[in-house]
């Protein structure tokens, strides 16, 4: 079969196809045909070494796939051959084949093609986790979504109008706050020409926003706080701008809110009955078309090196996805 290798750490020009073995299952694991691998910003950190999984060289980036079960593994019952599922890896899935733990599969609901599947497990999961479990966001509430254009940021708009919250996006195009305004957004906010601020001063009438969602760190993420209501929820998903931002510990204190973090791949191995709950609400939310994976671009195989350089340049709108 084919696989894109890491052979040492590096940016995403250092990958190479080539034709390896085809894994084995373990007992507790299927051999699945890979179908489709979304491609998201921790594949960008585990090939530089940035991550915190650091897996043995060789290995192929790809924590997400959708594909087909080609064979099980003895202790296997819940799943067969020829069952259509997603998998959360970890690693390993810009491949043709990849075995999977059992317990890390999920069945495609009816209706769901192999691309729009493999974009739908970290990017939705992620976000209800962090907007229902540990930002507590509630109805009529204000939801503030910054890289709202991302995956994982339009996954939260859609998820935030799904409780119930008012929701503005800021991004730092045009092209991408219309991406947001299609999947919801109801207001935006162009950081990159805009004051951000001044304008969700004017947008929430000085009164500030509930729940700041920011999965890109760097030079937004301290005045998007500085923007919150009192007893707001900052939720930390991650830092796709490569820069950890320093906050003043006094803005906290002085906005009476929290800073949250959101590690849903903790979350996944520490509570797998949560976990499975909130699958079950999001193909329950999938099924009624509120969320509506936006995938902007398909790749094949050879061309996963340029998915992840227009990943790490923040070129990306929506979801792009690897197909073999």
């Amino acid at each position: 079969m084919r696989a894109v290798l890491c052979k040492a750490y590096g940016p995403p020009n250092s990958l190479v196809l080539e034709d390896i073995p085809s894994p084995e299952p373990a007992p507790d694991q299927v051999l699945l045909k890979v179908k489709a691998a979304g491609v998201n910003f921790p594949d960008t950190l585990i090939i530089q070494g940035k991550y915190q999984l650091k897996p043995a060289f060789p290995f192929s980036p790809g924590s997400e796939v959708a594909g087909m079960i080609a064979r099980t593994g003895s202790d296997v019952t819940d799943f067969k051959v020829g069952d259509r599922v997603i998998a959360s890896l970890g690693y390993g899935g810009f491949a043709e084949e990849v075995v999977a733990a059992a317990d890390r599969l999920l069945p495609i609901p009816a209706g769901m093609d192999f691309v729009q599947a493999s974009s739908f497990l970290l990017t939705y999961g992620t976000s209800l986790y962090a907007l229902q479990d540990r930002g507590g966001l509630k109805k009529g509430e204000t939801l503030l979504v910054l890289g709202a254009a991302g995956g994982v940021g339009i996954a939260a708009i859609e998820i935030g109008k799904a409780l119930g919250a008012r929701v503005i996006a800021a991004a730092s195009s045009e092209d991408k706050l219309a991406l947001c305004r299609d999947h919801g957004a109801d207001e935006t906010i162009n950081y990159s020409s805009e004051d951000l601020r001044e304008r969700l001063r004017s947008m929430t009438s000085d009164r500030g926003v509930d729940v700041i969602y920011d999965p890109v760190g760097g030079p937004y993420s301290e005045p998007a706080l500085r923007s919150m209501a009192w007893g707001g929820r900052f939720l930390v998903i991650g830092f796709a701008s490569g820069e950890i931002p320093r906050i003043p510990l006094n803005l906290p204190l002085l906005k009476g809110c929290d800073i949250i973090g959101v590690f849903w791949g903790a979350f996944l191995r520490r509570d797998a009955q949560q976990s499975r709950d909130h699958l079950g609400e999001l193909i329950g939310l999938y099924a009624t078309g509120q969320l509506r994976p936006a995938i902007t671009q398909t790749y094949p195989l050879e061309r996963a090196p340029e998915a992840l350089t227009e990943l790490m340049e923040r070129r990306v709108k929506g979801k792009i996805v690897i197909v073999p």
